[in-house]
């Protein structure tokens, strides 16, 4: 089937490093939050409600009104073992929320995993755009057309005073949620990562790890988004993320600069350190594994492992997952067995880049 290139593959087009300022930033999401107009919210839906909700979503995408996306796909949950489903929670195609509650729950996703709308989650229906490096305005322009489409065949959830209706009374207003995922390994090295985080939330922005809510920050990874959605417009919210990440990235990479100059011995040592790690090791758990990973990226990006690009390091970001070491090797593993083949994975992997 068609669907199974979505688990098997580590790496979605969004993930190429190719977009702007990708030496910091991974990607670019906006995720829109929209309901029906009349019928229950997810959490409280009788499964013939949910059935009714995801038959309309799912037949805007079925009358062509998408086609301008690429060669779709619609995947139901009930389709996916929990093994896919965890796999693409790994992959940012779904949310952990949707895998763990597949009652009616289905899945439109475009050829180059760039577009991925969840239905029946927490809301009826979520549009997620994720583009490589910084582009946040472009992921909210194609979010923003996607919506008017379904828009024109489906009566939303709104309120004059309140906006657009949603589960979760943090969502209420516009329904929006743009996140940049950073990579600021040099901004924690010295230090300075408490005084700039606590100072992003002062301005309405929270900050999260790899997996979103309740996801710890490892490998320097931090997804940086907004809290608010009600009383500011799509376009305010959109350009207060764009200018503080914007500074975010500037100020990483001064801290980047400050680091190869006044402490390269010890930074190199550490990179190579890590390197040589990867490269040797039998046993990887999945914390040290993002650690090290975090160290050789910046090693590429300060020119100090030069044979080594944003594919490569994006792929191991997922391959190295639980859920898609399993998928890979076709079997249940025992958290040993994981580790010893993530490692094993990792070394195969960095030994076709020397």
């Amino acid at each position: 089937m068609v669907k199974r290139k979505f688990v098997k593959q580590a790496l979605s087009q969004w993930m190429n490093g190719e977009g702007a300022d990708s030496d910091v930033v991974l990607s670019s999401r906006v995720r829109i939050a929209r309901n029906v107009r009349n019928l229950p919210f997810p959490m409280m839906a009788d499964p013939t409600q949910s059935l009714t909700i995801m038959e309309q979503l799912l037949g805007v995408a079925e009358s062509g009104r998408l086609n301008g996306l690429g060669k779709i796909e619609l995947i139901r949950l009930s389709d996916l073992t929990e093994l896919e489903k965890l796999v693409l929670v790994e992959k940012h195609l779904i949310s952990p929320s949707l895998a763990n509650e597949s009652r009616n729950g289905a899945l439109i996703l475009s050829p180059n995993e760039d577009i991925s709308i969840m239905i029946n989650e927490e809301d009826h229906l979520r549009i997620q755009c994720l583009c490589s490096g910084f582009q946040v305005r472009e992921a909210w322009d194609l979010a923003s057309k996607i919506d008017d489409i379904f828009e024109e065949q489906v009566d939303y959830a709104f309120d004059e005073k309140h906006g657009f209706l949603t589960s979760c009374p943090t969502n209420v207003g516009t329904g929006i949620r743009a996140s940049v995922m950073m990579h600021l390994p040099a901004l924690v090295m010295t230090g300075q990562i408490n005084r700039i985080l606590s100072a992003v939330t002062q301005v309405g922005l929270a900050v999260r790890g790899l997996y979103g809510e309740g996801s710890e920050a490892t490998g320097n990874l931090f997804q940086v988004s907004n809290q608010i959605t009600l009383g500011q417009s799509e376009q305010e919210i959109i350009e207060n993320l764009f200018q503080v990440a914007r500074q975010m990235i500037e100020h990483e990479k001064s801290a980047r600069s400050k680091l190869i100059t006044e402490s390269r011995p010890r930074v190199e040592d550490r990179i190579r350190r890590s390197y040589g790690i990867l490269t040797q090791a039998i046993i990887m758990d999945t914390k040290e594994a993002s650690q090290r990973l975090s160290d050789i990226r910046l090693g590429a990006h300060l020119g100090l492992l030069p044979e080594l690009n944003d594919q490569i390091l994006n792929e191991l970001l997922v391959s190295t997952q639980p859920g898609f070491l399993q998928q890979t090797f076709g079997e249940a593993l025992s958290p040993e067995q994981r580790d010893m083949t993530r490692a094993e994975l990792i070394r195969s992997r960095l030994a076709t880049t020397s």
